[in-house]
């Protein structure tokens, strides 16, 4: 009987996989253990997140909803800042050689805390408790299509006002 080969465990921390070459790691393109993770990128992504979430909690104030409303500002904001990411990745990715800071503080952190899935998890949820399931239905889909069509939309319109640009 042959002898059958013992499999070798190896620490999480030694364990290498694609990552973000924006994070800045000794060998481009690689990540190593989140005990390794240059601080500066934990830093501006929190704090663009803190910057992102208070401009939404912004918006939440000045365009209140009504626990039985339907929650437009969470589908304007949605919307709107995937508009903006769209613009974001082409400028940072055809454009702008970007500092290696710059996409995960304003696409991962401002973006990242300004656009929000689980007030829209919870805006469905309480649609639905109010007996609104028609509404939710729809608040669930729209936002899915305004989001993607924003994207989709401000790549298209970023890329042509680009080419358009050049000589």
């Amino acid at each position: 009987m042959p002898r059958q080969a013992q499999s070798r465990r190896v620490p999480p921390a030694a364990v290498t996989e694609r990552g973000d070459p924006d994070a800045g790691r000794s060998a481009p393109g690689w990540r190593v253990g989140l005990s390794q993770q240059p601080w500066s990128v934990l830093a501006v992504v929190s704090l663009g997140g803190t910057i992102g979430a208070s401009a939404r909690y912004g918006a939440s104030l000045l365009w209140p909803t009504a626990p039985d409303g339907f929650p437009w500002t969470t589908l304007v904001v949605n919307v709107v800042g995937c508009a903006v990411i769209g613009v974001f990745m082409v400028v940072i990715s055809d454009v702008w050689a970007a500092h290696r800071l710059v996409r995960p503080f304003f696409g991962t952190g401002v973006l990242g805390g300004f656009t929000t899935f689980s007030t829209y998890a919870v805006d469905i949820q309480r649609l639905v408790a109010h007996g609104r399931p028609g509404p939710g239905l729809a608040y669930l889909g729209l936002t899915l299509f305004a989001a993607l069509t924003a994207v989709w939309s401000a790549v298209w319109a970023t890329r042509r006002v680009l080419a358009w640009r050049q000589p």
